[in-house]
């Protein structure tokens, strides 16, 4: 198994035999606009000064065409506007190939890709979906500690000879996650963790202390923290995760940069 981090939460991971690009929010950097500019969207951070920060707040690290190349299926575990691409009049993922199997989360999120132009969307499910050898499973999330921010899921991934990958998608340490790490007992995890908050949804992802209760439920798994340094509202840093995780005995929590590839074997 291969993953590797695109930006934000967009990643390539190649299992079992195919290639699944994640989440692919590919927009150049600055121009979503600010939080200031999506009021209208009813996001609001919890720090002021996140207001005027125009995302993403970095460039992607190889060109477009690079990202998308190779790509045999997309998995999108939520709409929302640093997860995949969003216009103006309402359309989602422009820049991908239309007519790819596309994984999502439900029904209502299927209709919008499908009213988008994709002709072969798939829902994820709980009890499992076959994709080329690869089992793709959906787990539950919780968006956010006060009112959940929309619904979100993640996934896992089983293939023979393959780790067994959980992504845990736009979500905190709840009881879905710790039950999701009792059941699979997955030899990977990718977590979203810079803390992000909004008004009126708390923090919507992982922190430190999130991070210590998976390596504690899931002792026998890698853990790879992304989701890192892109958006405005964001409370935690690579920096400043991995000065508090250093801190708190879990330097093996790996946190590559933007256009890193990590090899796992079973």
């Amino acid at each position: 198994m291969k993953i590797q981090l695109i930006r934000n939460a967009t990643v390539r991971i190649s299992f079992g035999g195919a290639v699944f690009l994640v989440d692919p929010w590919l927009a150049d950097k600055g121009s979503l606009g600010t939080f200031r500019q999506l009021a209208a969207m009813g996001f609001r951070p919890v720090v002021p000064e996140q207001l005027d920060v125009p995302m993403p707040m970095c460039a992607l690290p190889l060109p477009k065409e690079d990202v998308l190349a190779g790509t045999d299926a997309y998995i999108v575990t939520h709409i929302h506007p640093d997860h995949v691409d969003m216009a103006m009049d309402g359309t989602v993922g422009a820049p991908l190939d239309h007519g790819l199997p596309l994984f999502v989360q439900s029904a209502e999120d299927g209709a919008a890709f499908t009213a988008s132009g994709f002709s072969d969307v798939r829902v994820m499910e709980d009890g499992g979906t076959a994709f080329r050898g690869a089992e793709l499973i959906r787990t539950p999330g919780r968006h956010g500690t006060e009112t959940p921010c929309g619904p979100s899921c993640g996934f896992l991934l089983r293939a023979p000879g393959e780790p067994v990958l959980y992504a845990a998608g736009d979500t905190m340490w709840y009881e879905g996650v710790e039950d999701t790490l009792a059941r699979y007992q997955p030899d990977v995890i990718l977590v979203n963790a810079c803390a992000a908050r909004l008004e009126g949804c708390g923090r919507l992802i992982m922190d430190d202390k999130d991070i210590l209760a998976v390596k504690k439920a899931a002792p026998q798994a890698q853990i790879v923290a992304v989701h890192m340094d892109t958006v405005a509202h964001a409370c935690l840093t690579r920096a400043s995760l991995r000065l508090l995780l250093d801190a708190e005995g879990a330097a093996d929590v790996l946190m590559p940069d933007d256009g890193d590839t990590l090899v796992f074997t079973k």
